[in-house]
């Protein structure tokens, strides 16, 4: 029974790393399904990219309250879990408070008062977070997308995130009055520490406890909730939204370092207009096209389907865009949702041994009225804010002009004005219905 808690540990920790790993091969091989797309030019600059975007989160101070509050959430949250560390080792060596026994007591305690302000940040940026969720309802927090699931799971992790922080306080409350106690087989009192940074303020609530086992029952209670929490999380959040904390960096590594007004040229067009130039000879081993645009993510890129799992649902994109402001049914972050969506739709089916050529007939395609609708492509500007907006790079334009390519190339059911402009640049040069020759009359009249 000795080694009882450490055999309880080790096996919580192997079966949370076999279901992550297990959770983490579907979503690459999901991400996978997309077409491929050479993103290796330029390294110096794609880190420095990733630096200042993932690392400083430099978009994020666009607007400067909910800037710093995600600051505190992000940072403490990956710092306090350096505690972890501990507790993984205390875990599986069956110590307590390892590190105690290496490090001076005022060194040790300046490092846990530390952690416990970050701690602190954490609970105070999560209750600020839930506020404007919750109860000042801030406008892209309620838009028709976020309805269901998605609105529960943002809550969802800022309350877990509250409840893990406050396991660390109260566990270090606890620990800090057990160490003073005198009682049969006490381990706490061989780690005497001065009284932590913030959970001495908590002393008080667990001092009144007169019964030691009942206050190492509570200590112990908040120890194993943060660890069995902490493992919990991250499988958790490779099932949400969160999942941005981990793709945010190769996300923005790999983005597009062209200017965001440029527009990709279709491989296939660009090689038939070449032929009909003469600029290029087919040798026959140009392969014919297959499709134009794209109908379903596996016409989409890999990094398009990236994009899609590491969408945030921050609504600063649907919160830019013009369109989605002058109540058209556009939102930018449906269309990364429902992306990521069909991505994992396809995958369950091949997780069920059906082939990829299987799935993709299994469900709807991306392109209809279940996911993304004609209605919502074709009420975009084109004018980039969405992926202006994107705190870590995401460009739903691409993956709009991709599909609306779709509409324009296979199934010709642009609107009619729209076909009129695109017979005219095809057969004029200009979106006008003049000649050639013609174009610059009108600077005639210029004085």
């Amino acid at each position: 029974m000795e080694f009882l808690p450490q055999i309880i540990f080790i096996l919580a920790f192997g079966v949370a790393a076999f279901l992550i790993r297990k959770r983490v091969l579907r979503i690459a091989g999901n991400i996978q399904l997309g077409k491929s797309l050479a993103r290796t030019d330029n390294p110096f600059q794609r880190l420095k990219t990733m630096t200042l975007i993932a690392l400083g989160q430099g978009k994020m101070f666009h607007k400067p309250v909910a800037g710093f509050m995600h600051l505190f959430i992000y940072v403490g949250f990956i710092l306090v879990n350096i505690e972890v560390l501990e507790i993984v080792l205390d875990g599986i060596l069956g110590t307590h408070r390892l590190f105690a026994n290496f490090l001076p007591v005022s060194l040790y305690s300046f490092l846990i008062g530390f952690f416990e302000f970050l701690a602190v940040s954490v609970i105070v940026a999560c209750v600020v977070f839930l506020t404007r969720r919750n109860i000042i309802k801030v406008e892209r927090f309620t838009k028709p997308e976020l309805k269901g699931w998605a609105s529960l799971d943002a809550n969802l992790i800022l309350i877990i995130e509250v409840v893990l922080m406050l396991f660390i306080l109260t566990m270090n409350a606890t620990d800090s009055i057990l160490q003073t106690r005198t009682f049969e087989h006490n381990h706490y009192a061989h780690h005497v520490t001065a009284p932590f940074l913030f959970s001495q303020f908590l002393m008080p609530i667990f001092s009144g406890i007169e019964n030691n086992t009942l206050l190492v029952i509570i200590e112990r209670v908040c120890w194993w909730g943060h660890i069995l929490g902490i493992m919990a999380f991250a499988l958790y959040v490779t099932y949400s939204k969160h999942l941005h904390i981990f793709l945010a960096f190769p996300n923005t590594y790999f983005s597009n370092l062209e200017p965001k007004g440029k527009f990709e040229n279709m491989p296939a067009v660009t090689n038939e207009v070449k032929l009909a130039l003469g600029l290029i000879q087919d040798d026959g081993s140009m392969p014919p096209p297959t499709s134009f645009g794209a109908n379903d993510v596996n016409n989409l890129t890999w990094k398009n389907i990236m994009d899609a799992y590491s969408c945030t649902e921050c609504g600063r994109c649907t919160s830019a865009c013009p369109a989605n402001i002058t109540g058209k049914k556009l939102s930018p972050r449906k269309v990364m949702m429902d992306t990521r969506d069909r991505a994992e739709e396809i995958g369950s089916f091949i997780e069920k041994g059906k082939t990829i050529e299987e799935a993709l007939t299994m469900g709807n395609t991306l392109f209809s009225d279940t996911y993304v609708s004609k209605e919502e492509l074709m009420a975009c500007t084109t004018c980039n804010a969405c992926a202006e907006a994107c705190p870590i790079n995401i460009d739903p334009l691409n993956i709009i002009m991709q599909m609306r390519q779709y509409i324009a190339l296979e199934e010709s059911s642009v609107p009619q004005h729209w076909a009129r402009i695109l017979q005219n640049i095809q057969n004029n040069g200009s979106p006008w219905q003049v000649s050639p020759a013609e174009r610059f009359n009108w600077a005639e009249d210029v004085k």
